[in-house]
């Protein structure tokens, strides 16, 4: 199988309470390779941005206010079927609903607070990624790790 890349956020609640670092572990541990991070403080009108595909949904405006509430910590990840691999690893969006050992199960507080976002396609995690970082900087990062 391919090694192919995607887009996953710790996310203000997670990274507020400093579970930051034992998410990125749990990620590695499972095989993902961190290509590119950084912690960033998303305004409204970016979390609005980022999260357009959902605007006419009814949870949109809390998620943009929860997304914008605190920084963030986007990371893009690199590992054979990364999208379908960092859902199944992170697990249901309800933490209630998650599997055992998944992220969510393991550091979310809610449905809606749960810890973590993870690109849903492979075209979303390439236009996810390109939102966070340009792709200079995710070629350089490749050409490190590569090293």
């Amino acid at each position: 199988m391919a090694v192919t890349h995607t887009l996953t956020i710790i996310k203000p609640d997670a990274f507020g309470a400093g579970k930051s670092g034992q998410i990125v572990a749990h990620l590695e541990q499972a095989g993902f390779r961190v290509v590119a991070a950084r912690v960033a403080r998303l305004t409204t009108e970016q979390a609005e941005g980022f999260y357009e595909v959902h605007k006419e949904r009814p949870f949109f405006r809390s998620l943009v206010a929860f997304m914008s509430s605190g920084p963030c910590m986007p990371l893009v990840l690199e590992r054979a079927d990364a999208v379908a691999e960092l859902r199944r690893v992170i697990g249901a969006t309800d933490p209630a609903e998650a599997a055992d050992g998944t992220v969510r199960r393991l550091y979310a507080e809610s449905k809606e607070r749960n810890a973590i976002h993870a690109s849903d396609s492979d075209e979303n995690a390439k236009r996810e990624s390109g939102f966070f970082f340009a792709e200079m900087e995710l070629i350089a990062n490749r050409q490190v790790n590569e090293r």
